[in-house]
């Protein structure tokens, strides 16, 4: 293949790569797809292709449908919901961030609740909300007409809005890290009342259950997720050994959201992401599966974190 067609293709291969990754919710799972897409693109005849970028979007696209329809992926919904693979602020797969829409795409909650959304919806929601793309293209990718794509998108939107927690809108950083400073000093310190008060009526807690769990933990009783949470953070020999060590807790931004993460020897070995909403945790995502946290831990190689709100835990 010439170097013309191999940079055209790189130059698409970031905006491809986010696009995977909103509907797949796996950043593995999202270079696989863009792989398989530059094969595509390989043994095309693309002196028939009169828009690249057009056609590179419709096989990525139908890449990523193909896996969300597959046997694997019907199997995990059955045995219960992964979460989302998390990634640290700054990395490019989580794409264009200058909307409000496009950051809810790739924020862990929105990521969550598409996973129970038809694969068409969901592709018809990213296509629109994170790339926007008219109606009338999204029909031409996904092959249904363009009424059928607005009314994806309207029932898309409509599943994230009754489950959206957070602020609507940008929170500021440094609000954020003090709200979850404080909340990390209550769960830390075992005040359980003082983490009641920080969370909103309405919050739910997610976790895997320290990677180990079967199915996901869910919670949506303020007083349990406090709990829940105070246990969490409770240091024990068992959880140590299990870490590798003691972890250091650091404050970071994950997928657009503050989230405390906790580091062993400089390695990440759960994270837990808070959705706030004026100035109370309305919800929190726990993530401690190694698997899902790879790319998290490879990226915080490469950061350069502020001072650790906990050095000992």
């Amino acid at each position: 293949m010439d170097t013309v067609a191999v940079d055209r293709f790189e130059a698409s291969r970031g905006r491809l790569a986010s696009l995977a990754y909103r509907l797949l919710g796996s950043a593995a799972d999202a270079e696989d797809a863009v792989q398989d897409a530059f094969l595509r693109w390989q043994a095309a005849d693309r002196t028939r292709i009169e828009v690249p970028e057009a056609w590179l979007t419709k096989v990525v696209t139908n890449l990523c449908l193909d896996q969300l329809r597959s046997a694997r992926a019907r199997h995990e919904r059955a045995a219960g919901e992964h979460l989302p693979e998390p990634l640290l602020q700054g990395d490019p797969m989580l794409g264009p961030a200058d909307t409000y829409e496009q950051r809810e795409s790739v924020s862990l909650a929105v990521l969550t609740v598409m996973q129970r959304l038809a694969p068409v919806e969901r592709a018809a929601y990213v296509l629109r909300e994170a790339f926007s793309y008219p109606h009338a293209e999204i029909a031409g990718i996904l092959d249904i007409s363009e009424s059928a794509s607005q009314q994806h998108v309207h029932r898309a939107r409509r599943r994230v809005a009754a489950e959206r927690r957070g602020d609507d809108g940008q929170p500021d950083p440094a609000s954020a890290r003090r709200v979850v400073e404080e909340f990390l000093l209550a769960a830390t310190s075992g005040r359980v009342d003082q983490l009641v008060a920080m969370l909103t009526a309405d919050a739910t807690a997610v976790s895997d259950g320290a990677g180990l769990a079967k199915r996901l933990l869910r919670l949506t009783d303020r007083k349990q997720i406090a709990t829940f949470v105070r246990a969490g953070f409770r240091p024990t020999p068992a959880k140590i050994r299990l870490a590798g060590g003691a972890p250091v807790l650091h404050v970071a931004h994950v997928n657009g959201s503050p989230a405390v993460i906790a580091v062993v020897e400089g390695r990440v070995r759960g994270a837990v992401v808070l959705e706030l909403r004026d100035g109370l945790v309305a919800g929190l995502c726990g993530i401690a599966a190694p698997a899902r946290l790879a790319r998290l831990d490879a990226a915080w190689q490469q950061h350069s974190p502020e001072s650790p709100p906990v050095a000992s835990w």
